[in-house]
């Protein structure tokens, strides 16, 4: 069995990658942080609140995050869960005004090689 190194769990502040939810867990290791590592080809790295109008906006893009899935124990996003969402789906849907809100300091720096920090802070849910 071959061991998937995770990259450095970093928010975009440079600072220590805070949790983003453990229930419903999230992440692309299902640790409820949104690192990532090379493996992650989706990069799964923008920690969102998530919104019916972005899961109605998500099931019309092909990627319904609303219904259940339990043999993936996936139990299906509700509006106000906090989920890591891939970040190029994110910025696709800041394109067609449809993104929800982030939070910065459970967001992965691995997330500005897609989506620059400008347009983040511009969505974020945890600045004052």
């Amino acid at each position: 069995m071959k061991i998937v190194e995770q990259d450095e769990s970093i928010n975009v502040f440079g600072e220590a990658l805070q949790t983003c939810s453990n229930k419903p867990v999230t992440g692309f290791f299902r640790d409820g942080c949104c690192n990532t590592s090379d493996h992650d080809v989706g990069s799964h790295t923008v920690c969102i609140e998530v919104t019916q109008e972005f899961l109605e906006y998500s099931r019309f893009k092909g990627n319904d995050l609303s219904t259940p899935v339990p043999e993936w124990g996936f139990a299906g996003l509700k509006p106000g869960n906090r989920w890591c969402l891939c970040a190029a789906r994110w910025l696709e849907a800041q394109r067609d005004g449809m993104a929800p809100k982030v939070f910065l300091s459970r967001t992965h720096i691995r997330a500005l090689g897609i989506v620059p920090l400008e347009i983040l802070r511009d969505y974020a849910a945890d600045l004052n």
